[in-house]
């Protein structure tokens, strides 16, 4: 996520019967209203390409001033004062929290100012399509998006080149390696999203995803089907690829952070709540603001204030992925304009991620006989817990001046969240509860009650002063119940619901995703019948491009930073 990612984030009549028949039992949408209102009314239909109501019943917002919204927000960090509160998930390594941020690229991308959205919350434009389908990664293919792709053929993907590395990290990278993002002259990443070159976390995954595809049109699909033509192997690839991703979005990131009975619930007795094909224009899927704007922001609740990245840079601070990026950071190609700082052609040899310190892929054991253990510096990097306790950068996003300086509260991640729930009239936490909690729905759960919020942090007490444990702004309350109910391990009820239904209705709403056209399909490329996002590294290789036989100069190691 960037400083602005921060500051901001027709269907045949047989198809629709059969959205209605996966998505059984949910309220009903009623009426329509005129384009333009301020809050939507009841029913309000959502038109194809916009973001929408999950809850469309819910009509009254929770309205605070912004006053209100920074006591909060500024107890909403990680200190000396929360430290016993918070601490690493060791359920979820940290690898998932980008994983989380590239999926968010795939189905989101909102371009609107924050002033825009206040005119007219429903007309909130999402440019990207509201499917798990890695447009994000393909663009709209070969034909009309050329620039992603080699010229030999167009089936595969452009991969960039590395620069050597320097002496802060280790000069011996000297080799081009293939571990960037292709880039033209100006270090523009040439991706199908831009924000996937926002941070080297994010840009690093999206390169997986790209030798993925290549891996497949080169090697595995050549060696089962030697006579497929080029295109038609473009397209089998592009399935197995988006096939897979969907699968570990249902099976793998999904599990990892709701509760696992929640997710069940929806995929054996339907969607009670995410009711797009009541609620939107054509029966299509949306994106609900409760989801965007509340809920799938846990994101930054897991992020570190630093990370062992890899051999040679075991110990950096979170700001150091925003350099190491030609959207946010100093890549900036061989023909752009001087600035003022450090700049780099591409990424430094010495910057590819070492995958086996973010996602479970076991402790690597052969990287030559010029790198001990103890210069390996191996460290393995878990989330942060689910709860409110952001890390202190988020609490002062670029330009904000440094410590010992205040914190201000447009340079505060968790304020601009708080205000975006209030700007965009969501409804209150509590409220969602209680609706959801009803014995029409067929769903009961256990809510947080005002004496556990106030009583669970200074985040709670400050909460109270102002009412705010009775009447909860939702991102808030989703962290509060991850912390309490969730044990900091996973969402609660309610967040758990939102992007239980919202995932799977985004999969049933999708013609050609497996679970519409195969729903017992298994994937084929990993061990058993399952695959994980460590799997899809592993088929992919390059796990750990630093300590790989033949990528570096034969000398001496450099010291780690």
């Amino acid at each position: 996520m960037s400083a602005d990612d921060m500051r901001a984030f027709v269907a045949p009549s047989a198809l629709s019967q059969r959205r209605h028949q996966s998505a059984a039992g949910a309220e009903p949408a009623h009426g329509r209203t005129p384009r333009g209102s301020y809050a939507p009314p009841p029913g309000r239909t959502v038109q194809p390409g916009k973001f929408g109501r999950m809850f469309p019943r819910l009509t009254t917002p929770l309205d605070l001033n912004d006053d209100t919204l920074f006591a909060l927000a500024r107890t909403m960090i990680e200190n000396a004062e929360t430290s016993g509160l918070t601490g690493d998930n060791e359920h979820v390594p940290a690898g998932y929290t980008y994983l989380g941020q590239f999926i968010d690229h795939d189905i989101t991308f909102d371009t609107t100012s924050i002033s825009e959205r206040v005119v007219d919350r429903p007309a909130v434009e999402n440019f990207r399509t509201p499917k798990l389908e890695l447009d994000s990664v393909y663009g709209i293919g070969p034909a009309g998006s050329p620039y992603l792709y080699a010229r030999d053929g167009f089936d595969q993907f452009i991969i960039g080149e590395c620069i050597p590395g320097s002496n802060r990290g280790d000069a011996r990278m000297t080799k081009p390696l293939p571990n960037d993002l292709p880039r033209n002259t100006h270090g523009t990443a040439l991706i199908g999203d831009p924000r996937n070159d926002e941070n080297l976390l994010v840009a690093q995954l999206h390169l997986a995803f790209l030798k993925f595809h290549n891996k497949l049109v080169t090697e595995t699909i050549p060696a089962r089907s030697p006579q497929m033509t080029k295109d038609r192997r473009f397209a089998v690839a592009r399935r197995e690829v988006v096939w897979h991703y969907q699968w570990i979005v249902l099976n793998d990131f999904l599990r990892r952070i709701i509760d696992n009975d929640v997710l069940q619930h929806v995929l054996t007795h339907g969607r009670r709540f995410y009711r797009f094909e009541e609620q939107s224009a054509y029966s299509l899927p949306y994106i609900p603001l409760e989801f965007s704007v509340a809920a799938y922001r846990l994101g930054h609740s897991m992020v570190r204030q630093g990370y062992n990245h890899n051999r040679a840079f075991n110990r950096i601070g979170f700001n150091l992925l925003f350099l190491f990026s030609g959207k946010s950071g100093a890549i900036r190609g061989t023909k752009a304009p001087p600035a003022q700082g450090p700049s780099f052609a591409s990424l430094p040899a010495d910057w590819p991620i070492d995958w086996h310190r973010f996602f479970e892929l076991g402790k690597p054991t052969q990287f030559g006989t010029d790198i001990t253990e103890e210069l390996n510096a191996f460290g393995f990097n878990f989330a942060r817990k689910l709860d409110p306790y952001l890390a202190p950068e988020l609490h002062r996003l670029p330009p904000a001046p440094p410590e010992p300086a205040p914190v201000e509260r447009d340079f505060s991640l968790p304020f601009l969240n708080l205000r975006r729930g209030v700007l965009m009239g969501l409804p209150s936490g509590q409220d969602v509860a209680r609706h959801m909690n009803d014995a029409r729905s067929g769903i009961s759960f256990t809510m947080l009650t005002p004496e556990q919020i106030e009583g669970s942090g200074p985040d709670g007490k400050a909460a109270a002063e102002s009412g705010l444990h009775q009447r909860t702004p939702l991102w808030y309350y989703v962290l509060k119940e991850a912390q309490i109910l969730g044990k900091g391990q996973r969402l609660g009820p309610v967040g758990s619901r939102i992007l239980a239904e919202v995932f799977v209705g985004l999969l049933q709403g999708d013609d050609e995703s497996f679970l519409t056209t195969a729903p017992d399909w298994k994937p084929t490329l990993g061990k058993g019948r399952d695959f994980t996002m460590p799997d899809l590294l592993r088929f992919v290789g390059d796990l750990d491009p630093l300590n790989a036989p033949g990528n570096r100069d034969k000398a001496s190691a450099s010291p780690t930073t």
